[in-house]
């Protein structure tokens, strides 16, 4: 019989005792909008009209004609309000939140897109609203810091541990701890106790149920490979879960680094770097060592280097039904330039790991052969990390100059 909330031997909620009442009356309720369809009109009546669902799905020409073998489609995730998939998970947790009848809403962020977009929703709704993100992250990601700010949101920083993701997750905790009453965590991703990685792959999967129409209707047959890169898993379990049933291939990115060899990764599914282990609340692979202790990450993009993956790919992978590769710091930037001169499109660095992955097999592929990238967000939130990496000098003297007037 299978444990409630476990995927084989991954997942759980491994809870103290104060939050278990909280993580039950959240699970009875997403119970009882799962089987709810009324409950799922009114979510993609929202994402339709405030949202722009269904994002599109593009034909890359010149891509395809570039590295020959596969047709190349893109899912365009960068389109969704906010800019990414983010939004997806953080409206449909704000309807339940609604019918929960709580007053505010707390979150985690890493790149700054799941702060903005749930932001974003309490700004919709009404509800107060605290983000929590790594001193690290707010650096690099400042402009996301900026829009949270004016979204009303109170942003604040974490200078515990690494200053990144996972810490920005405990404190996160920490608040759900003392305001629970009041307070629902919107956590970003497919990680921590159950019904979290569940629940979020049921908002995202919108993104599969979209895809799977679209590349039918528009290359009349299924894709024989989907694409995705991977921190959390979010965005994975999102468009995988449109193919889980098919006979496609389904493959995901995690960030390299400066490669798996370095120590200086975030590769838990496609290194021998993670082991089995519990935190945060859940069971799954983490980077960790002997002792139990969670190693430093390292990514370009800021939403890859989270220490753990959803219990869900961990799950899928121990069954053989998903691949996971990593994609370079280096690789990752290539990838991005080529996409932006070919095809006018300018993904995240996050989404750029899963562009690496798919521009090194579509020369493998038949012509005859049509590939899935999800594109999960844009890059504007990058630009500071960007132009830092392709070191273009305008932009330096540009951001030289604004710190001189600034500071005149």
């Amino acid at each position: 019989m299978k444990k409630r909330g476990y995927y084989d031997e991954f997942g759980g909620a491994f809870l103290p005792e104060i939050l278990t009442a909280t993580f039950d009356d959240l699970e009875a309720a997403f119970e009882a909008v799962k089987h709810d369809e009324s409950f799922w009109q009114e979510y993609a009546a929202l994402m339709s009209s405030y949202s722009c669902r269904p994002t599109p799905l593009t034909l890359a020409d010149n891509l395809t004609r570039h590295f020959g073998g596969a047709r190349i489609y893109i899912k365009r995730e960068d389109l969704n309000h906010t800019g990414a998939h983010k939004a997806n998970n953080v409206m449909g947790q704000g309807l339940l939140v609604k019918r929960m009848g709580k007053t505010r809403v707390i979150a985690e962020t890493g790149a700054g897109q799941h702060g903005v977009a749930t932001a974003t929703m309490a700004a919709k709704f009404g509800f107060k609203c605290t983000i929590y993100m790594g001193e690290v992250d707010v650096e690099r990601q400042r402009p996301n810091v900026f829009w949270m700010e004016r979204l009303g949101a109170e942003v604040i920083p974490v200078r515990e541990g690494t200053r990144i993701l996972k810490d920005a997750i405990n404190e996160a905790f920490r608040d759900w701890v003392s305001n629970m009453d009041t307070t629902h965590y919107v956590l970003g991703t497919a990680c921590g106790p159950h019904p979290f990685p569940e629940m979020v792959t049921y908002f995202q999967s919108i993104i599969g149920k979209e895809a799977r129409k679209q590349i039918l209707a528009a290359a009349g047959k299924l894709p024989a490979r989907v694409y995705a890169c991977v921190g959390g898993g979010s965005n994975a379990m999102g468009i995988f879960s449109g193919f889980l049933e098919d006979p496609v291939t389904l493959v995901g990115v995690e960030a390299g680094g400066l490669g798996l060899d370095s120590g200086r990764h975030a590769a838990r599914l496609a290194s021998k770097d993670a082991s089995i282990g519990v935190a945060q609340g859940y069971k799954t692979y983490f980077l960790q060592d002997e002792d139990g202790q969670m190693k430093e990450t390292h990514s370009v993009a800021a939403g890859l280097d989270y220490v753990g993956v959803s219990p869900i790919l961990s799950h899928l992978q121990a069954r053989g039904r998903v691949r996971f590769e990593a994609a370079t710091d280096q690789e990752v930037v290539e990838a991005l330039a080529l996409t932006i001169r070919k095809e006018g499109l300018i993904p995240a660095l996050e989404s750029a790991h899963a562009f690496v992955q798919a521009f090194k097999e579509a020369p493998l592929l038949s012509p005859e052969d049509v590939i899935l990238i999800n594109q999960s967000g844009r890059g504007d939130k990058d630009i500071f990390t960007i132009a830092d990496a392709f070191g273009d000098p305008a932009w330096k003297a540009f951001i030289k100059a604004k710190a001189e007037a600034y500071h005149a």
